[in-house]
């Protein structure tokens, strides 16, 4: 059962910017940054508030860097749209479960992002979780 509504098209969205944002992280990163995308959209907060639909995360202003890059508009493929189908059913894994902000820095992670503790790195990617004062609901949605 999907934990947020997504057609066809907002399935095949996903999986692009899944590759975009991840391939080079394997399949289990690309999972991680659909976990974000998705917690954005249930969380309802800081900077992600009144988010309600995949193509909203995707396209809100200064979300992600890949959009502006011509291989996020390349054809989704099936084994990026099974990873978006498994982030809209909910499956979250550490350590973007409650993550709502990740990015790659050249060296290491700072250990804040927009205000908020980073949580861990996976392979080449940071993921930053809010604190419960800046977003309790992330805490709450599944």
């Amino acid at each position: 059962m999907a934990v947020v509504k997504a057609t066809t098209s907002d399935i095949a969205l996903l999986a692009r910017l899944l590759r975009a944002e991840g391939e080079s992280e394997g399949e289990k990163g690309m999972l991680l940054i659909g976990n974000v995308g998705i917690n954005r959209i249930r969380a309802n907060c800081s900077d992600f508030k009144g988010l309600r639909t995949i193509p909203q995360m995707i396209y809100q202003p200064h979300a992600f860097e890949a959009i502006q890059k011509g291989y996020f508009y390349q054809r989704a493929r099936e084994s990026e749209k099974r990873l978006a189908r498994r982030s809209v059913r909910g499956e979250r894994s550490w350590p973007a479960k409650f993550s709502l902000w990740y990015f790659r820095p050249p060296q290491q992670c700072p250990p804040t992002w927009y205000n908020q503790p980073l949580v861990a790195r996976y392979k080449l990617h940071c993921f930053y979780e809010p604190k419960a004062e800046t977003c309790e609901n992330i805490y709450n949605t599944y």
